[in-house]
């Protein structure tokens, strides 16, 4: 079993920036593709990128009011951690966000493929 907790959010004004963080324990992350997602209110959980298990490769959502060239998501598996980058948040950015493992080594943007999850960490900004 993997247990991972998120940390890091809060309230910020548009244009600034939050670093989340996902610390893992109860096993090793470092084979593992490792997602962030979010969740506005009353809206569907979405993808927001993921990263290979080495961290060489990183793939962002790619969809209307994108996060690509704004969030940047990073690893450190001697720490058992990965990073989510927030830079130029709008309101829009404004969610719950989740990091997300998955055990296999192909990156996936549907969350069902992800086995663990955290609890997710509340990130609002506010315009």
């Amino acid at each position: 079993q993997v247990q991972l907790v998120e940390s890091g959010g809060g309230l910020v004004q548009a244009g600034g920036s939050l670093r989340l963080s996902c610390a893992a324990s109860g096993r090793t992350i470092s084979s593992y593709v490792m997602g962030w997602f979010r969740q506005a209110p009353g809206k569907e959980r979405e993808f927001v990128g993921a990263i290979s298990w080495s961290g060489g490769s990183t793939y962002y959502a790619d969809y209307a009011d994108s996060v690509k060239g704004r969030f940047a998501i990073s690893r450190d598996n001697a720490k058992n951690a990965v990073y989510l980058q927030m830079n130029s948040l709008k309101p829009e950015d404004t969610a719950v966000y989740y990091c997300a493992a998955l055990t296999d080594r192909a990156i996936a943007v549907d969350p069902s493929f992800y086995t663990y999850w955290g609890q997710g960490t509340q990130v609002t900004v506010s315009s």
